[in-house]
């Protein structure tokens, strides 16, 4: 490295906080130090929790911040258990008042926004990081989700905001209120049985400082300054991101509540007991978005592991759904599990081709859904590892019933062929492609990525459309550029995923909500019945009632088609044989803390 290179290393870890990470922090000089690698397949979008809805994101910031609560990591199913709060909350019976009090000592990382000071999390802190959910200027991917949580006051104090183009930070609302440094209150407009799960997100409502967003101001997304157990010492944008262990972590040791039958996760409990965390002192993640690169790193040493295995190795790599012999040999472990998923496509509704409720609209989009052959997904991209989907709830979430059908699942292209016949979908000039009923060129435009993963799940939707005369134009380009274009309802069609953060099948029916348009509702459907069965669902205990709601959603979703939902995938993870306690948790994402390595197991240099 050149010396205007070396300055320019040193000016980024100083601006990023690295300078102040103490060598007493990190492993003793006389042991190796503890480095956990791996890749993401897709490139994160910055690092400011109420920001963000992407996935990779999510992870990083998971583990720089944290949440009021979060998940023991070996219980299942999911338990949820006190982070930065001392206790789970105190809720009234009629789950609108949830008061909480606050662990004492838990301190920021250190930053220059804090004068050269410990900065103690308190009540106050909890309040702030709240009401930027509501703030304009935040511009948060979460705001309708928030909205329907009924925090009493921050929805009016949102439509201030707007009309002043200022949020009142200072101003008290009814509905978060300190009660001393340490206690805060949260006083809902409606009952929300499951309010807890929001509180204990740890990539999206974490606890954030007043003074580092104002001092980063539109920055903010580059400088993420948490209580987790990592911070943030380099980051090449959609390239790498390096984290280093939080010497301010809180004194935090390694707990759990593991099943007794499980075997796997009492052996995990039985050696880690006790120690305190993390117990790694650095975490390094490449962006390497072919599959290939992916997986050589993994077993060329590279990378300690493979989250979610490209599924185009799976036949080498788990025959018959166990680890291979010559990998079982070399130790790597191995982790398959139904992921709490789903993957999906969706047409824009607002689209003068796709879009529209009239029944040849519906009739295009009910067509192609059908014309989609899901089994071909899960045999051939997916290589087994998955199931075909019957709509939005996912594996492991309270109300996912497997027996459950719907037409979401459904291959049926004679049917399809029959309704777009029916609807005036022919081809006039016989070219092989059907025409709209006024005449005009009927041509879907498919938005997609380069990698080869992806170019596999393509050639699948093209050929089953190809099999009905509807024209696909693929548009490839970079995930984050389509997920900024799909919030804005410039994109005609698009393929992404879903992964549950809850327990809770509630917040997957958020795709459908007339009032998450450009959020989570991607497809900016809107139908009066559904919207008014979500506002109900999510009012009510979990039960047989919610469950019907539920039901009733997804026949609403069928009927007017603006997503296809297509499968739950099984996740395959490898580690490598010096990797100790990895167990993939269904729904958190700060699991770099309970990552351990045993260095006597380190191959030699």
């Amino acid at each position: 490295m050149n010396i205007k290179n070396w300055a320019q290393a040193i000016s980024l870890c100083l601006a990023l906080g690295a300078a102040s990470y103490p060598a007493s922090a990190q492993s003793p000089t006389n042991s190796p130090q503890k480095v956990f690698r791996y890749a993401f397949p897709i490139a994160e979008t910055g690092f400011d929790p109420p920001q963000l809805s992407d996935l990779y994101s999510r992870i990083v910031t998971a583990n720089i911040f944290e949440a009021l609560y979060g998940y023991d990591y070996l219980a299942r199913p999911a338990k949820v258990v006190p982070v930065i709060a001392e206790s789970l909350p105190e809720i009234s019976p009629d789950f609108r008042t949830y008061t909480i009090k606050l662990k004492r000592g838990v301190h920021f990382s250190d930053d220059p926004a804090f004068g050269g000071k410990k900065r103690e999390v308190t009540a106050n802190d909890v309040v702030y990081s709240f009401k930027r959910f509501y703030d304009p200027v935040t511009k948060s991917q979460q705001l309708s989700s928030m909205l329907e949580e009924g925090i009493a006051g921050l929805e009016e104090a949102n439509k201030r905001a707007i009309e002043t183009g200022k949020f009142d930070y200072d101003a008290p609302v009814e509905g978060i209120k300190v009660l001393d440094k340490y206690t805060v209150q949260f006083n809902l407009n409606r009952p929300r049985p499951r309010f807890i799960y929001t509180l204990a997100d740890a990539g999206g409502t974490s606890i954030v400082a007043r003074e580092v967003v104002e001092k980063y101001g539109p920055s903010i997304m580059e400088h993420p300054v948490g209580t987790g157990a990592f911070m943030l010492s380099e980051w090449r944008r959609a390239s790498k991101i390096t984290l280093v262990k939080n010497p301010n972590y809180h004194e935090t040791y390694y707990t759990a509540d593991p099943p007794a039958n499980d075997a796997k996760a009492q052996a995990i409990y039985a050696r880690l007991k006790g120690k305190r965390l993390p117990l790694v002192d650095k975490v390094e993640v490449s962006i390497i978005e072919e599959p290939q690169p992916r997986w050589l790193a993994f077993l060329n040493d590279e990378h300690e592991f493979v989250e979610r295995l490209p599924y185009a190795y799976a036949p080498e790599v788990v025959p018959q759904n166990k680890l291979a012999p010559k990998l079982a040999k070399r130790g790597m472990q191995l982790e398959r599990v139904p992921l709490s998923d789903v993957t999906f496509m969706y047409w824009n509704m607002t689209h003068k081709v796709t879009g529209g409720y009239t029944p040849e609209k519906v009739a295009l989009r009910r067509a192609m859904a059908l014309a989609y052959e899901g089994s071909a997904e899960v045999k051939m991209p997916r290589r087994g590892q998955a199931i075909v989907a019957q709509g939005p709830i996912m594996p492991r979430t309270g109300s996912y019933d497997p027996n459950f059908r719907s037409e979401m699942g459904t291959h049926d292209r004679a049917r399809a062929i029959a309704l777009l016949d029916m609807y005036g979908y022919k081809d006039r000039d016989g070219d092989g492609w059907r025409e709209q009923p006024n005449g005009e060129p009927l041509v879907i435009e498919y938005y997609s990525l380069s990698s080869a993963d992806y170019r596999e799940l393509d050639e699948i939707f093209k050929k089953n459309m190809d099999a009905i005369g509807v024209k696909v134009v693929l548009k490839i380009g970079k995930w984050p550029d389509h997920l900024k274009n799909a919030r804005s309802g410039k994109l005609q069609m698009w393929a992404l995923g879903l992964s549950a953060s809850t327990p809770d099948s509630g917040p997957s029916f958020a795709y459908g909500y007339g009032k998450s348009w450009g959020e989570d509702n991607l497809a900016y459907f809107k139908n009066a019945k559904y919207d008014e069965l979500y506002e109900k669902q999510s009012v009510l205990p979990n039960g047989p009632e919610r469950d019907a709601m539920l039901r009733e959603m997804v026949r609403i979703l069928v009927a007017y088609m603006p997503y296809k939902y297509r499968t739950h995938r099984i996740g395959i993870d490898l580690t490598q044989p010096w990797v100790v306690g990895y167990m993939r948790h269904p729904f958190a994402r700060d699991f770099w803390r309970y990552i351990d390595i045993d260095t006597d197991k380190l191959p030699k240099k």
